[in-house]
């Protein structure tokens, strides 16, 4: 299995380039407006392999002449979250750029507890484990979010 590319060495302004230009893609075909406050936000969430708060988002925005009301980044989360272009961190209560946009995937986060750089895993296994577990009980898993927090590579070779 490779490394996720949060903790690899890859070209950086391919990756987010790619990710940006197949969210646009998938935007355009389900009719979903990629408004310049959600184009934007979402290329501040691919700057980094790094989960941000709304109000980090918004500072960057409010800079950049979009507004400064929670709501602005609020509501572009939103709308990305829901597009599948981006995944909301609970533990951290942030926002991280979606790997892999118009896949069905189940990740887990993988959260460096001292960098705060977020990778996605594959977890299909543990959320197969999750929905076992969750039947034989007689409950029914909606929605799911797992993370996981540890060291990422870099951090732990420095340790």
């Amino acid at each position: 299995m490779s490394k996720p590319l949060a903790f690899a060495a890859h070209d950086h302004s391919h990756c987010s380039g790619d990710l940006l230009a197949r969210a646009e893609s998938m935007a355009a075909e389900t009719g979903a407006r990629l408004t310049p406050v959600r184009r934007r936000v979402l290329e501040i969430l691919l700057e980094e392999h790094r989960a941000l708060g709304a109000y980090d988002v918004l500072q960057r925005l409010a800079k950049e002449g979009f507004g400064n009301q929670p709501p602005v980044a609020y509501r572009a989360l939103d709308f990305l979250v829901e597009q599948g272009f981006a995944h909301r961190i609970r533990r951290l209560n942030a926002f991280t750029a979606c790997m892999h946009p118009g896949t069905a995937h189940a990740p887990a986060f993988l959260i460096c507890r001292l960098c705060d750089a977020v990778a996605e895993a594959p977890a299909e296994p543990v959320r197969a484990a999750l929905d076992q577990a969750a039947t034989s009980l007689g409950f029914s898993i909606e929605r799911s979010n797992i993370e996981a927090v540890g060291l990422c590579p870099g951090c732990k070779a420095a340790a």
